[in-house]
């Protein structure tokens, strides 16, 4: 079986794991690999960005390299290619745990439950639940919405088209590094400098997908690439920017504005300045567009990854 088949059949079946499934209850690897770099960590940890570094290829390259062992151990089997394929596509994509916890919030917002909807959002997100009210917290599930649908989702597919089960493993390293290590606090203002960078250069192509996918898929193709077009680049974030501008445009929401996050307030500039305000309501229609965007993508990466597949097949006759 070839390699592009193997991809798609198997980032199918893993995503379709994840819409039934869920994330894994038990022994997720995301969870295993965030205690393993912890670890890691303890050991390397100075304030220097070389340390921060090493930090960084120890941890992504070696969640690379073992993804890379796994593959060739099943490459004579097409079955135990797809099997492992869906399986790593299951545990590094969180679609469907982005979906739960995104409604839970929604569905208290809608009923009125001011303070459940606090007390679940940082399930989701880092902001300030007291600082916000119902609108405010509507608005920063949907830019969270957004921006996860990218993360945890499109971008792991890309990287899997990309390098196949060390793609999809890689990715999700890097993503989980950057949010480990790479905000800007005192502790890792230095030591994380590299992984977020590496998070920002490995995010860049699935961040670009969608946001031309919630363009595609949105009501309203044209306020997204609007939007995209006059503000992404005004987020503090490269690649956050075009998905919650195109999100936002698609929507026909206005995104962006004061943020709090551990008693620091940021004021961030807003994202389609045309748009409404966030209504409760907007949280369902961001959580279904994330949906389309999702399957949109794993019709692109897979197409790319057989499209790839056959020519080097055709230039090796």
């Amino acid at each position: 079986m070839g390699a592009g088949r193997v991809f798609a059949y198997g980032a199918a079946a893993g995503l379709i794991g994840d819409l039934l499934l869920g994330d894994p209850r038990r022994g997720h690897p995301v969870a295993a690999f965030g205690r393993a770099a912890g670890a890691v960590e303890r050991v390397l940890w100075r304030d220097h960005r070389g340390w921060g570094a090493l930090h960084t290829a120890v941890c992504a390259g070696g969640t690379i390299a073992l993804g890379s062992v796994a593959a060739r151990a099943v490459r004579t089997s097409g079955v135990a290619s797809v099997a492992l394929t869906g399986a790593a596509t299951w545990g590094v994509v969180g679609g469907t745990s982005l979906a739960r916890e995104a409604r839970t919030i929604g569905r208290a917002l809608e009923a009125g439950d001011v303070e459940a909807a606090r007390a679940r959002l940082p399930h989701l997100c880092g902001r300030d639940p007291q600082a916000l009210d119902a609108d405010g917290m509507a608005r920063a599930v949907v830019e969270s919405v957004a921006e996860n649908t990218s993360d945890a989702v499109v971008g792991a597919l890309v990287w899997g088209a990309v390098g196949g089960v060390p793609g999809l493993l890689g990715f999700r390293a890097v993503n989980t590094l950057d949010a480990m290590v790479g905000h800007k606090s005192a502790r890792y203002r230095r030591y994380g400098w590299a992984s977020a960078r590496l998070d920002d250069l490995a995010g860049w192509p699935g961040a670009r997908l969608t946001a031309v996918l919630a363009a595609l898929a949105g009501p309203d193709p044209r306020g997204a690439m609007r939007a995209w077009r006059d503000d992404a680049a005004k987020h503090p974030s490269p690649n956050a920017g075009p998905v919650e501008a195109s999100f936002a445009g698609a929507l026909g929401v206005r995104l962006g504005g004061t943020l709090s996050y551990g008693g620091r307030m940021e004021h961030r500039p807003v994202l389609n300045t045309q748009g409404r305000a966030v209504g409760t309501h907007d949280v369902e229609r961001a959580v279904r567009l994330s949906r389309r965007v999702t399957w949109l993508a794993l019709g692109v990466c897979a197409g790319a990854r057989l499209l790839r597949s056959a020519r080097l097949l055709k230039r090796g006759k």
